[in-house]
């Protein structure tokens, strides 16, 4: 491919992504137009994907007008990814940190080949383009609040601070922001390894709370005498915990939280729900997800069935217990990585359930400040955090746990 002499240019409908990247890599001090804020021009192979589908992205450090240029504190792997690297590993720290790298130096960016996602960072703005639409300026500290499998990044040091036995990754680099990517600066009142743990996760809250809120109008609509039964899977772990707090706000009568053990179980029933004098979940159950049958009669059983189901676990195989667990015309909201769109949509099929389901993107305008004002504000969901950070920073911390 030859290179051209013009003025970059980002690549566009008529544009192959090679172009762009020829001429990024021409003469990257001459650019004067904003790059795609889609990060198009970012894309090595195949040309005309989106970031995320590419095989590969140029994580070269010279920024376009209107990306962002930070410097990398924090990777924090998604719980799918973390729990593939762990077992595909046997747990072994240096051949996590060897798989970790070879994914992100062949590929340009944190992309796990066999769960397909990615995970977040955090880090310091170094360099803002002059036509960066995000507000960001140097030094703000900030968390990503997009994948890391659409996120051009450089890791250096080898990843030396990192023993594999939580998701947070300490590590050194850089990493590159579009004109439409997502960052939130990291709050001065919460400590950063917590604000990461929350943030990972704000999308489960923010969508729970739209659509408990939606549901819990219908019924006042109907005249129902209750708010809507909500139940979540994985009720235990970050999402889960940050949902159910976000779904008794939203309007839920009832919270079933399901969890795979009495470990979990115990925390969840000991975490107290700010201003209502009662537990995060009404009823706790203990099930496997991935139990279709075993999930169904455990949620019916508490209460049940639910109008609103959350799936919060990072195990393939949950769907057909949600799908059962849920009322006719009731809604599902898959939050996890090990969703599987087929089993989801077949199971319905097969079941004869009339089930509305969601596949939860991981962004609803003011996703960070619920999340972190949910935090601030509910002591037991501050309790399972700090629990859980605790754990990994001595080093007994299990993946999974949501």
């Amino acid at each position: 491919m030859s290179q051209s002499t013009a003025q970059p240019q980002a690549a566009g409908p008529g544009q192959r992504a090679g172009d762009a990247e020829s001429e990024n890599r021409a003469d990257p001090g001459s650019r004067r137009a904003a790059g795609s804020p889609l990060g198009l021009h970012r894309v090595l192979e195949p040309a005309g994907v989106l970031p995320q589908a590419a095989l590969r992205l140029d994580p070269s450090p010279a920024i376009w007008p209107d990306e962002v240029r930070v410097q990398v504190e924090r990777l924090n792997l998604d719980a799918a990814s973390f729990r593939q690297l762990r077992e595909a590993n046997n747990a072994d720290p240096a051949a996590m940190r060897a798989a970790v790298l070879e994914i992100i130096s062949s590929r340009g960016k944190m992309q796990n080949p066999v769960t397909g996602s990615g995970g977040m960072l955090t880090g310091v703005v170094v360099e803002a383009g002059p036509q960066s639409p995000l507000g960001l300026q140097p030094g703000d500290r900030i968390a990503t609040l997009v994948s890391l499998s659409l996120t051009p990044l450089v890791v250096t040091g080898g990843l030396t601070g990192w023993d594999g036995t939580s998701e947070q990754v300490p590590c050194t680099g850089h990493a590159i922001l579009f004109g439409r990517s997502i960052a939130a600066v990291l709050p001065a009142d919460l400590p950063a390894s917590l604000a990461l743990a929350v943030l990972d996760v704000c999308g489960a809250p923010a969508l729970t709370h739209r659509v408990v809120s939606d549901a819990a109008r219908r019924l006042a609509a109907a005249r129902a005498s209750a708010g809507p039964v909500v139940a979540i899977l994985g009720a235990a772990g970050k999402s889960g915990t940050l949902s159910a707090a976000a779904a008794r706000r939203a309007g839920a009568s009832q919270i079933i939280g399901v969890v795979p053990r009495e470990r979990e179980a115990a925390a969840l029933r000991g975490a107290r729900a700010a201003g209502v004098g009662a537990s995060l979940a009404d009823q706790v159950v203990i099930a496997d997800a991935r139990d279709p049958v075993g999930v169904s009669a455990a949620v019916r059983q508490a209460g049940g069935p639910a109008d609103v189901t959350v799936v919060c676990v990072d195990v393939p195989g949950c769907e057909g217990g949600a799908i059962l667990a849920t009322a006719q015309g009731g809604t599902v909201i898959f939050f996890s990585m090990a969703t599987s769109f087929t089993a989801a949509a077949l199971g319905a099929e097969g079941a004869a359930a009339d089930v509305t389901m969601l596949v939860g993107n991981g962004y609803v305008p003011g996703h960070a400040q619920l999340a972190l004002d949910l935090i601030r504000a509910e002591p037991g969901v501050r309790a399972i955090f700090d629990e859980r950070i605790d754990e990994h920073s001595s080093g007994s911390g299990k993946p999974g746990e949501q």
